[in-house]
């Protein structure tokens, strides 16, 4: 019975402790061997058994050491970097962004002081060059890095002085006579000219390769002041409309953006005063000629 208990303890995954039953306390069923005296036995293994080879098996008992995956999912993952600017955002700091990329050659125009699409493709190159993840927005990590390889910028690389532009290319000879919106996509100006006479000047940028700006003469056919485009649901104030669905409108992504981006046709303003002036004037029925 003894050998048998041993098994039992083993096999219910304790440790089997074998004690003295003083005066047959252990067990007072008849025939128990009441006041026998049992000694205390030597290990499990050294007891007959007809079942030695359970008897001599080791009790099983649960590892300290944690596992590899357990390991893993305790250690706790690292802090994602912390945004500091992103698109949309602008102010001085912006400002300092750009002229810190122009610096190293991934920013390749005046700061500007507004995080648009040029400087996100601008913290994106800077990003995929030091094999930093390529969000085009500038973290803590992204900053630090840039702010190591570069020099605080000076009044001058802040907020350079204006460049003045060439005179523009001699009108073409269609506009030179009458009202005319005549528009040139050399030199990416829009001339208001009246019988030869320049009245105003503007910047302008045109459709892309897929979506092109038609070149020839038109007239103005209607205007609309507040005018939605019906096709892509984006705002064309200050529209002038000359072929079809293609008129000369402010953008606010041509003034926030400049020439990294296209129209879908139309002929974009980012003079946004200067347009509204030249909407005053315009006439339904006044010539418009498209020309390189």
């Amino acid at each position: 019975m003894l050998a048998t208990g041993a098994v039992l303890a083993v096999t219910a995954g304790c440790s089997a402790q074998v004690v003295t039953d003083p005066a047959g306390a252990g067990d007072d069923k008849k025939g128990s061997g009441a006041g026998v005296r049992i000694e205390p036995a030597g290990p499990a293994s050294s007891a007959p058994s007809d079942r030695p080879a359970a008897a001599s098996k080791p009790p099983t008992t649960p590892s300290a050491a944690p596992s590899e995956t357990e390991t893993a999912t305790a250690k706790p993952a690292p802090p994602k970097p912390k945004i500091l600017l992103a698109s949309g955002a602008e102010g001085d700091q912006v400002r300092e962004l750009q002229a810190r990329l122009r610096q190293i050659a991934h920013f390749n125009r005046a700061p500007t002081g507004y995080y648009g699409t040029v400087t996100a493709d601008a913290v994106s190159s800077f990003q995929a060059k030091r094999g930093l993840p390529r969000t085009g927005t500038t973290d803590t990590v992204t900053w630090q890095r840039l702010l190591g390889m570069t020099k605080k910028p000076t009044a001058a690389q802040l907020r350079p002085p204006a460049v003045e532009k060439p005179p523009p290319p001699k009108p073409d000879k269609r506009c030179m006579t009458g009202r005319v919106l005549c528009i040139s996509k050399t030199s990416r100006a829009l001339t208001w000219m009246i019988d030869g006479k320049v009245l105003s000047t503007m910047d302008v940028r045109f459709g892309s390769q897929y979506t092109p700006t038609r070149e020839g003469v038109f007239k103005v056919g209607w205007k609309s002041r507040d005018h939605v485009s019906t096709l892509y649901d984006t705002p064309m104030p200050y529209a002038m409309f000359f072929s079809g669905g293609q008129a000369v409108h402010y953008s606010a992504d041509f003034a926030a953006n400049g020439y990294s981006g296209a129209s879908h046709g139309c002929v974009n303003v980012r003079d946004e005063k200067k347009i509204a002036s030249l909407f005053d004037q315009v006439r339904t029925g006044d010539k418009v000629v498209v020309h390189w």
